[in-house]
């Protein structure tokens, strides 16, 4: 496998309180900056200008603007920086600068000079699903997101929601169900059609029958 053919590697990050830097004040470095925002991070952009969108999300969201270029060290104490100017030399300065205090880094639209992508996103409640190209085609990620949204309805966040309350009721029990029973448990189509109809409580019993602990006492 050559080095251009290596995939990235999958994985999603929890930036809850971390301090992650956007350098830009567009509108793309105002869309990366309001993701930040929704996953709990703690975020600074850094530019000489901004855009009113900026600014409304700095008066409303706490992020803090800092209204000069980018310097070195803009980077102290940053987790990750996203390098989203309309200048390739300032993004380049970034990628660079950020490699070398060893900060994850992703400047948009170039994916060798990034450390990480962001990929298109289908949320539902707890239920997460990425779809990236590597970069290839942002494009088609896109219609493969508008594709899957059609499909996922929000009965697939109720679903997750009700199988988090049923995982965590067992471990408060002290029972310990291996995954590939989770796995066997989970009439997925059943489920749904139960959720869609409004019948979650019938949908827990058939979760608690198949994983066969309800006749299992509690632990004193």
């Amino acid at each position: 496998m050559t080095r251009q053919a290596v995939p990235h590697y999958p994985v999603f990050l929890n930036v809850r309180g971390m301090r992650c830097l956007v350098v830009g004040g567009g509108a793309v470095a105002y869309r990366k900056a309001k993701t930040l925002v929704e996953h709990g991070a703690e975020v600074v952009v850094v530019s000489p200008e901004v855009c009113p969108e900026i600014r409304d999300l700095a008066a409303g969201a706490g992020v803090e603007v800092v209204l000069r270029q980018f310097d070195a060290g803009t980077l102290d104490g940053v987790f990750l920086a996203i390098a989203a100017t309309d200048d390739a030399r300032v993004n380049e300065r970034v990628a660079v600068e950020a490699g070398r205090r060893g900060v994850l880094v992703n400047v948009v639209d170039d994916v060798e000079r990034s450390r990480f992508i962001t990929p298109s996103c289908v949320r539902r409640g707890d239920v997460g699903i990425a779809i990236s190209t590597g970069g290839a085609s942002p494009a088609l990620a896109r219609r493969i997101r508008a594709k899957l949204e059609a499909e996922f309805g929000a009965e697939y966040a109720e679903l997750a929601s009700l199988l988090r309350q049923i995982r965590t009721e067992l471990k408060g029990r002290g029972v310990t169900v291996p995954g590939d029973t989770w796995q066997d448990a989970l009439d997925l189509e059943a489920l749904l059609g139960f959720v869609r109809a409004g019948q979650v409580d019938r949908a827990r019993r058939m979760v608690i029958e198949r994983l066969g602990v309800a006749s299992q006492p509690e632990r004193d």
